[in-house]
C-alpha cells in the first residue's frame, strides 16, 4: 500500500466525462483517491460536454470544471456555441476557460478557424476575469502571440513540450506549465530536461486520462491513480521528496485555478 501523501495531489487535466470511463468512472475516482489524488480539474471541450462536466463536479465534491471549446473540436462548432459558453460562464463555478488553444499537429481544422474560436474564448477569459486551460501543440509561439493581444490572468499551458525559452515567457505571464505521461517515456529529453530544470514553482501534474498514457500503459487507456507515479517520477528527476513535489505542484494549481 502506498503511503500517504500529507497534500493530495491535484489533476489539474483529466477528461473524466470522457466516453472511454463510462463504465468504471467512479472505481477510477476511488483508485485515484487512495493513491493521494484529492482534486480532479475536468475541461470541457465542446457544447455538449459543458452540462457533463458540471454534472460531474455536482456529483463529487473533488472534481472541479473549467469551459471551452477545443482547438480540434472547432470544426463542428458554430457562433452560436460562443454564446452558449458564455452563458455557461455566466452561471458561475468554472475554475478556468479551456480546454482553449491551438494545435498545429493536425490539419484539420484549419488553422484560421481554431485562431478565431482561440481569440473569441479569451476574449471571454478577460470579461469573466478567469484564467485559462492551453492546448499549445506545436503552437506556442502562435499561442504567444494572442496572449499579447489579449491578455489574461495567467492559467496552465497543459502538456507543455515547448523549448526552455517559450516555457520563460509563459512563466512570465502568469502560467504554469502541466507534465504528464509524455515525462514517463525515456526519449522524451526536451520533456525531462524542463521538467527537471524548471523551477518547481513553474509546474503543475496532469494525467490528460485517458489520453496520453505513459510507458508503463502505451496503447492502453490512462488512467487518474497514474498521477500519483508521476509525482515520483518529477522527484526523481529533480532529486526533490515526492512530499515536496506534492506540496508545491499542489499549491501552484491553487494559485492559478479558481476555486480548487
Amino acid at each position: 500500500m502506498e503511503r500517504a501523501l500529507t497534500d493530495p495531489l491535484i489533476d489539474t487535466h483529466i477528461h473524466l466525462d470522457a466516453a472511454e470511463f463510462d463504465a468504471d468512472r467512479d472505481a477510477v475516482l476511488h483508485a485515484a483517491r487512495a493513491a493521494g489524488v484529492g482534486c480532479f480539474v475536468v475541461p470541457a471541450v465542446d457544447r455538449d460536454s459543458f452540462k457533463r462536466v458540471r454534472a460531474l463536479a455536482a456529483i463529487h465534491p473533488d472534481v472541479r470544471f473549467a469551459l471551452g471549446i477545443h482547438p480540434m473540436y472547432v470544426g463542428a462548432a458554430r457562433d452560436a456555441d460562443l454564446e452558449l459558453l458564455t452563458d455557461a460562464l455566466t452561471e458561475g463555478g468554472a475554475v478556468a476557460v479551456g480546454e482553449i488553444g491551438l494545435d498545429q499537429f493536425v490539419r484539420t481544422p484549419e488553422i484560421g478557424l481554431q485562431e478565431r474560436f482561440f481569440a473569441a474564448q479569451l476574449k471571454l477569459a478577460r470579461r469573466f476575469d478567469l484564467p485559462v486551460i492551453l492546448h499549445v501543440r506545436r503552437a506556442v509561439d502562435l499561442i504567444l502571440k494572442h496572449l499579447r493581444r489579449v491578455e489574461v490572468c495567467g492559467g496552465i499551458a497543459h502538456a507543455f513540450n515547448g523549448s526552455r525559452q517559450q516555457a520563460e515567457m509563459l512563466i512570465s505571464m502568469g502560467f504554469k506549465l502541466g507534465f504528464g505521461g509524455a515525462m514517463t517515456f525515456d526519449g522524451s529529453r526536451r520533456i525531462r530536461a524542463l521538467a527537471t530544470d524548471l523551477p518547481l514553482e513553474a509546474i503543475v501534474l496532469e494525467t490528460d486520462a485517458p489520453d496520453i498514457p505513459p510507458a508503463w500503459a502505451q496503447g492502453g487507456r490512462n488512467d487518474a491513480c497514474n498521477l500519483r507515479r508521476f509525482a515520483e517520477m518529477l522527484a526523481g528527476l529533480r532529486g526533490d521528496t515526492v512530499e515536496q513535489v506534492a506540496r508545491v505542484t499542489s499549491q501552484n494549481a491553487r494559485s492559478v485555478l479558481r476555486g480548487i
